[in-house]
């Protein structure tokens, strides 16, 4: 049987290591001064000093708008409305045009263009035209026009960016107008590029507010190597109505971006208290206890990983209420067995940790969120108050308690870059939130360790650029010294 032994390698603790595969299998993992021992009969490969990991899992991206960013309009460089317009305006023909990333609360001054503004600039062509958080867009005439449920939906408005459910019908709208042709070469160019970053797993928040079932079927069904897990948004009632859902899907939970709220920056996320900026305004809530507690309920019985989109303090509240709910109606044992998740889960208290730790709820969190808004001067401050805003994306509170942690990107709301997850999670804004460095990895790479008799899946890296992924003894991604 062939082997190939990989020196000249180290840890993220930096202890010089070397590994051994044999038919898509690692046959060894030890020190370097034991390597010697091995070579003989084997191709070796010397990697000059590599560091070696498991490959990363990125817990929550969207590889369709993901896709459609890379050749598409990324506005995240714009200051001012200005150059959102011109963007536009010279944007190449499409038959919508996708952009993504502005963020007003950057911009001098600090407007959003008009939908008269914004129609003039894409020449009366569908333009959708996402904030950064995703929750919120900027929209032309022509794509409403396509979208006629957006008008005096929930967060309508005649000439400001859409939010809540008109938001849903005019992004379902731009999906729409994409063919299979465009949906599917987004979606390949998103699974190499996380590829390229070292990502050998990702989990695609789905649901139909948010791309569809024809999106998720044929990113379940890409051959790129990567694999997909898919997770879908959309709330049940009974047991059997979440298995029919789960097989209907292709999903392996009825969670990821089921949405109880919706962000701070759009001001959408439930809160107890209203924002500091917009007093009054208290967020929305788009499922009420009872529908939060029967989708739970129906999941756990099932059987079946449930979850929601849960951001504000008001919307954790409804959530930890349904958990209980849940409990009460089948037993903790069976909550726990059933491993319910929560995406972003931002502001959290001492007292429900505890409660999601007893009941084995993981959280799925995005420590890059931090770094881009966190701290004193940051968005979070400008939106809650410097008191709230230092307790969000409490990270080392949650591992203390035993709640499981599980990073990821959001992408495209913050790139796919697991090092800087990593090291936005060390590095928290406030430091008694941060995490240990073998923790933060453990969280970005879905816990997985390199060991003999286990499939050849590992990374190398020469600092945070990715060298060799290999998933299954498939090699994804090679990038040449």
């Amino acid at each position: 049987m062939p082997r190939t032994l990989l020196t000249g390698l180290r840890t993220p603790g930096a202890h010089p290591t070397a590994l051994e595969v044999a038919d898509g299998r690692i046959t060894w993992f030890g020190p370097a001064a034991d390597a010697a021992d091995r070579a003989a009969g084997a191709a070796v490969q010397d990697w000059h000093g590599a560091t070696i990991t498991p490959p990363f899992v990125d817990a929550h991206v969207h590889a369709t708008a993901s896709g459609l960013l890379i050749h598409g309009l990324d506005l995240s460089a714009c200051r001012t409305p200005e150059q959102l317009l011109d963007a536009v305006a010279a944007a190449p023909p499409a038959a919508v045009i996708w952009g993504h990333g502005w963020e007003e609360n950057r911009w001098s001054p600090a407007r959003v263009p008009s939908r008269a503004e914004l129609d003039r600039a894409a020449g009366g062509r569908p333009a959708y035209l996402s904030r950064i958080d995703v929750h919120s867009a900027l929209v032309s005439t022509a794509l409403v026009d396509r979208a006629p449920g957006s008008v005096g939906a929930e967060g309508w408005t005649p000439d400001g960016p859409l939010a809540a459910g008109a938001h849903h019908h005019v992004r379902r709208a731009a999906l729409a107008a994409l063919d299979p042709g465009q949906r599917r070469a987004a979606q390949r160019a998103f699974l190499d590029l996380a590829a390229s970053r070292g990502v050998g797993t990702v989990h695609e928040c789905a649901g139909p507010d948010i791309s569809g079932r024809d999106d998720l079927a044929d990113l379940l069904g890409a051959d790129s190597g990567v694999e997909v897990v898919g997770y879908w948004g959309e709330a049940v009632g009974t047991a059997d109505e979440a298995r029919d859902l789960v097989a209907r899907t292709g999903a392996a939970a009825l969670a990821g971006d089921l949405f109880v709220d919706g962000s701070i920056g759009s001001r959408t996320a439930a809160l107890r208290e209203p924002y500091a900026d917009a007093p009054g305004c208290r967020g929305n809530r788009y499922l009420d206890a009872d529908a939060v507690a029967a989708h739970l309920v129906a999941c756990t019985r099932a059987g079946i990983r449930a979850g929601f989109h849960v951001i504000g303090d008001g919307g954790a509240d409804l959530v930890l209420a349904g958990l209980d709910a849940a409990a009460a109606a089948t037993s903790p044992e069976a909550v726990r067995a059933a491993r319910h998740r929560l995406e972003h889960l931002e502001m959290v208290d001492a007292a429900q940790i505890a409660r999601l730790a007893e009941l084995g709820v993981a959280a799925s969190v995005q420590p890059a969120f931090d770094a881009a808004w966190g701290g004193p001067s940051g968005m979070y401050a400008t939106r809650l108050g410097p008191a709230r805003a230092a307790a969000m994306n409490p990270f080392a509170p949650l591992h203390a308690a035993g709640v499981p942690l599980e990073f990821g990107s959001d992408s495209p709301v913050t790139p796919v870059d697991p090092w800087a997850g990593v090291r936005a999670a060390v590095e928290h804004t406030n430091p008694d939130l941060a995490l240990d460095p073998g923790a933060a990895l453990a969280a970005h790479t879905g816990g997985a360790q390199l060991r003999e008799g286990a499939p050849a899946s590992y990374a190398l890296w020469d600092g945070s650029t990715c060298l060799r992924l290999v998933r299954d003894g498939r090699t994804l991604h090679e990038t040449r010294r």
